[in-house]
């Protein structure tokens, strides 16, 4: 019998709403609907068309999807996504990204299910910073920067560089992915219910120093704001906790006692230009550099107007100098976890996506965000050679086992 939640599911992750996905299909809103509420089964033609579109194969909807098998309900994440984000949280797009954490989700416990874990770092380091605040009579910027320097030295981050950010907020215990969110959004993050941190980068980033940005926006949110309820903040207050994860992330990418020798070393201070090398080192926008000028004091008010102007005359403000030189760091543990369970035939991964899943290699990819190639290293079958006896015809010669 085919089961309609199945759909839904599929429906919501991809941020369908029924009448698009029944002009898709060619049917009716209300046949998509009774699809979805178990009144009508859809005939074999639709079903290969939901196939193709969803990337799954057939019996996708006739078994129990992996929602219900590796997904625990109580774990809806939906109220605490924090976004990055040019506008405020769109219900329907909230939804979606909370159904694509909840597959996320079910797919790190069925790859995870048999590796032990220690305890993880970024768990220890956020309660860490929940007692302080709990327990701190410290004025909020105060806060945020004992916070910050508290989150460098727990997650092992040297002070005069970030070259490692991606790896070691990573091996934290935060799951990174990638993932086409759209050009109204950079980011997104949560914790699920079960202490699972996610970030999700927009895959739209034309630079590493933006990137490294949204990722520590994001590291904020999630020790600033744990168990906020973004859907229910208003306006003033979305504005609120936004402002504070980029005072997080400029704090956090440039630290305060080597930053300040570092901008004793330029001659112009209004000229984003001389702000190459910085850039280089710390793989940081101009912009956020001169906030972080100013915000120290180093630049008063006239000069970093001054500066921001200089940004938006040279067109800055778009496409920075070195952004298409250094390389954008890519999430790496999801792939890591993957080779550990296939090498070690934890899980066969063409059993996983025949049996398990039953989904294709596009699903897994537009899921993660990796790339089509790496799933297929794994997708090959290693055959057996059996020994065959060689007959050499030379005289003299006797016939050889091989």
């Amino acid at each position: 019998m085919f089961i309609g939640e199945n759909l839904t599911n599929l429906r919501i992750m991809h941020g369908y709403s029924r009448k698009q996905l029944s002009d898709m299909l060619g049917v009716t809103e209300q046949a998509v609907w009774q699809y979805e509420n178990d009144y009508t089964s859809p005939k074999m033609k639709i079903v290969n068309d939901l196939k193709s579109i969803f990337k799954v194969k057939s019996r996708y909807f006739y078994q129990d999807d992996v929602l219900c098998r590796y997904f625990k309900n109580e774990n809806k994440p939906v109220k605490n996504i924090a976004y990055r984000s040019k506008v405020m949280n769109v219900l329907s797009k909230t939804q979606s990204e909370a159904k694509h954490i909840e597959f996320l989700d079910s797919l790190v416990n069925y790859l995870t299910a048999k590796i032990a874990y220690p305890t993880q770092k970024i768990i220890q380091l956020r309660n860490k910073v929940i007692k302080y605040l709990n327990t701190s009579n410290d004025d909020r910027v105060t806060q945020i920067q004992k916070v910050v320097k508290l989150a460098r030295m727990e997650l092992g981050l040297r002070n005069d560089t970030n070259d490692e950010l991606m790896f070691l907020v990573e091996k934290s215990g935060i799951f990174i992915f990638e993932k086409a969110i759209g050009e109204e959004i950079d980011a997104y993050s949560l914790w699920t219910k079960q202490d699972r941190p996610f970030i999700i980068l927009g895959n739209l980033k034309r630079s590493s120093a933006r990137r490294n940005f949204d990722i520590a926006h994001e590291l904020g949110h999630l020790l600033l704001h744990y168990r906020v309820e973004f859907t229910s903040l208003n306006r003033k207050e979305h504005k609120a906790i936004e402002n504070e994860a980029n005072q997080f992330a400029g704090a956090f990418l440039l630290p305060e006692e080597s930053f300040l020798a570092d901008m004793g070393t330029i001659t112009n201070l209004t000229n984003p230009d001389a702000y190459f090398d910085l850039k280089k080192k710390w793989k940081t926008s101009m912009q956020v550099l001169g906030y972080r000028a100013a915000e120290l004091g180093i630049l008063d008010s006239k000069s970093h107007r001054n500066f921001y102007a200089a940004l938006h005359r040279k067109g800055y403000l778009k496409i920075e100098p070195l952004d298409e030189i250094i390389p954008i760091q890519k999430p790496q543990k999801m792939k890591s976890i993957i080779d550990l369970v296939a090498k070690k035939k934890i899980i066969d991964l063409r059993q996983m996506l025949e049996d398990d899943w039953m989904v294709e290699i596009d699903f897994l990819h537009e899921l993660t965000g990796i790339d089509i190639s790496f799933f297929n290293n794994y997708m090959i079958r290693e055959r057996d050679f059996e020994l065959v006896r060689v007959y050499e015809f030379s005289p003299g010669i006797r016939e050889k086992n091989v």
